[in-house]
């Protein structure tokens, strides 16, 4: 059994080059990385009564599952976090390395699924992000990430709503119309509802601790965070 879609993987491997490329194919998630990072960090920061200060994070172990090029591992890992990264892309694996050396930082990159991840620890924080439309089976690839999270600890999902809506505007709007994504980067039947990914966590001994929309501000041109999940959403799920 694998959460490997090869068809996603081979789709991504194919940008990785472009990863870090403010312009390139990822742009949307360059705009999209400043709202993600302060949502986890003040959570992470709440959830564990951390101090405020420089590395907020430190100490705090953070596991990133489809972690591309280390677009949120390396934020993370500023804030003090020590992060490791996982994707079941080689080539994303060899490009995250490659920038994060460059830049100095401590990042244990690995090119794996979390099902079959062979690493004795678990972790406080679990990221799921942008990730789980992307599976080849979700209730197994939440199972095995719930299995990697230590009780009391977080996992963060972002993902897209399986709405009307969302076709529209995450598969229409964003791939066809405005060109703000390569298309054929989402299948809308791969979306999942809140109470869907609520099922299948509550099965796994993890509890809906905060739910939020994120939209776009057409006029500030940025991610904000509201209370429309009708699109793009991003939850926090606590291990009891």
């Amino acid at each position: 059994m694998t959460t490997i879609n090869k068809k996603e993987i081979e789709k991504f491997s194919k940008m990785a080059d472009e990863w870090w490329d403010p312009n390139g194919k990822f742009k949307p998630l360059h705009k999209f990385n400043p709202i993600r990072i302060q949502y986890i960090k003040e959570n992470i920061i709440k959830n564990f009564n951390l101090p405020k200060n420089n590395e907020p994070l430190s100490g705090i172990n953070i596991l990133d599952i489809g972690c591309g090029g280390g677009l949120l591992s390396e934020p993370m890992s500023r804030l003090g976090a020590n992060v490791t990264g996982i994707d079941a892309s080689e080539k994303n694996i060899q490009i995250a390395k490659l920038h994060s050396k460059k830049n100095k930082l401590k990042i244990n990159y690995i090119c794996s699924s979390p099902e079959k991840i062979n690493v004795k620890k678990k972790f406080d924080v679990i990221l799921n992000m942008e990730i789980v439309e992307h599976v080849e089976d979700i209730e197994l690839f939440l199972k095995s990430s719930s299995n990697l999270l230590k009780k009391n600890g977080l996992m963060f999902i972002a993902t897209i709503n399986k709405t009307l809506k969302s076709y529209i505007f995450a598969i229409v709007g964003a791939e066809y119309i405005l060109r703000w994504l390569p298309k054929g980067t989402h299948e809308w039947e791969k979306f999942v509802k809140p109470e869907d990914l609520k099922k299948i966590l509550y099965k796994n001994n993890l509890s809906l601790s905060k739910l939020n929309g994120m939209n776009f501000d057409i006029i500030k041109d940025q991610w904000k965070i509201s209370n429309d999940l009708s699109v793009n959403y991003i939850a926090k799920f606590l291990k009891n």
